[in-house]
């Protein structure tokens, strides 16, 4: 009995920090906010549902639904307190996420055939750039919002996923993927794989610039950088990726407006404090007033901050949670980071491991670059920090990723492309 109550001592604990924060939220004020009791009682048997089921069913890795459960927990109820109408949808999205994370689940097992599928990738994504390009609307800056009514999502999030399973069947053979057999000379094979490999890769980034997401841009890039330095062959192909940075950076600065006013205001906010600074003065206004323990969860000002539920929801937290929250919870995504490289570690299979990498450095850098972003130590990009912000395709896309390395985590590779759940 002992033994049971200690295995399942994580899941207690993310109740009893959603115990703690709705409590608050349902008495601090008078007349007290019943309402948030019904939110209590749906996200937690929510998150205990879906751990039971894992567990119960031996889903694979048991760490990581816990540890997106405490990232998920906190973050509803931050958007809850800043927007209660946002709370109830971004609860909704969270069960639409569940869904499609045992759909993922179930489907990635079913086949073992995804590292056939190079030319899919490639076609699909192509498609998704163009429909966006054809029906999509500018927001932020951004054209990559595709509006159905009262709903928008962006199709660059799930490029996201089938660029990492391109890598994949790239890297499975590396330098034999769109030609296999040169009579002629080898070396000419090498290259034109690896060139044709850059186009593919270079068109991805190339859409996305002309869409002005310069946030998913950043991450397509060091994505492709990771796993071309761990898995490619030639310490010199690298360095030409690498060095290929610096001009879309410099185009990026020279020909894009709004990107030149984020560097600008990332060195100099406060010149223009009530202007182009406004948003990351007040983000830093907000980490700094909440002190070590913050100042109460519904009793701070994040509201003072520009799309604080999506962009800049860590610095509504370390306002009202303290700064040791913040802590926390960048710890919480480490211990994430760690779960899926010890994942991609225990596989035989070059293919899963791949996208295990991918998908792993993915929610790293993507965690990375919206934090460093809030706290001024990179320019800011404008994406999401997963399975925190407020946001309806986002928080899909990382449960599909979520629910295929928990695929991963659970199959035998017995051999390339083969395996037994």
């Amino acid at each position: 009995m002992l033994g049971k109550i200690t295995y399942h001592k994580p899941i207690n604990m993310v109740v009893f920090v959603n115990i703690i924060a709705y409590a608050f939220l349902i008495f601090k004020d008078k007349p007290y906010q019943w309402h948030a009791l019904l939110m209590y009682c749906v996200v937690v048997t929510m998150i205990c549902t879906v751990y039971c089921v894992i567990i119960k069913k031996k889903l694979g890795e048991g760490y990581l639904f816990l540890i997106v459960s405490m990232l998920l927990s906190i973050g509803i109820m931050m958007i809850y307190r800043l927007n209660p109408d946002r709370g109830y949808k971004q609860v909704v999205w969270s069960l639409i996420g569940i869904f499609v994370f045992f759909t993922s689940y179930y489907l990635y097992q079913k086949s073992n055939k995804w590292h056939k599928y190079t030319y899919f990738y490639i076609a699909i994504s192509v498609i998704l750039y163009l429909i966006t390009f054809v029906f999509g609307t500018t927001i932020n800056g951004a054209r990559n919002w595709i509006v159905i009514g009262s709903y928008s999502f962006q199709p660059s999030e799930l490029n996201k996923i089938i660029f990492i399973f391109f890598l994949a069947c790239y890297f499975k053979n590396p330098d034999k993927l769109f030609i296999q057999k040169f009579h002629y000379d080898e070396n000419v094979k090498i290259i034109v794989n690896r060139v044709l490999l850059m186009f593919v890769t270079y068109i991805n980034i190339g859409f996305l610039v002309f869409q002005r997401e310069w946030g998913i841009t950043a991450l397509f890039l060091l994505i492709y950088l990771v796993v071309l330095y761990v898995y490619g062959k030639g310490k010199y192909f690298f360095v030409i990726n690498l060095a290929l940075i610096l001009p879309v950076a410099i185009i990026g600065y020279k020909f894009f407006y709004h990107i030149r006013v984020r560097v600008e205001t990332w060195i100099d906010p406060w010149s223009d404090i009530l202007g182009k600074g406004y948003q990351i003065t007040q983000s830093l206004f907000a980490i700094g007033s909440g002190g070590f323990f913050g100042t109460g969860l519904g009793m701070g000002k994040p509201y003072l901050i520009p799309e604080v539920s999506t962009d800049f929801i860590f610095s509504a937290i370390c306002e009202e949670m303290g700064i040791l929250t913040g802590a926390a919870i960048v710890l919480l995504y480490m211990l994430l980071f760690y779960r899926g490289i010890k994942i991609v570690l225990s596989i035989r299979s070059k293919f899963e491991r791949i996208v295990a990498l991918g998908i792993t450095v993915m929610i790293g850098i993507q965690t990375f670059i919206i934090i460093g972003g809030v706290i001024k130590l990179i320019p800011l990009t404008g994406i999401t920090l997963p399975f925190v912000s407020y946001g309806g395709s986002s928080l899909v896309t990382n449960f599909i990723t979520l629910g295929i390395l928990q695929a991963i985590s659970n199959c035998d590779f017995s051999s390339e492309g083969e395996f037994n759940g």
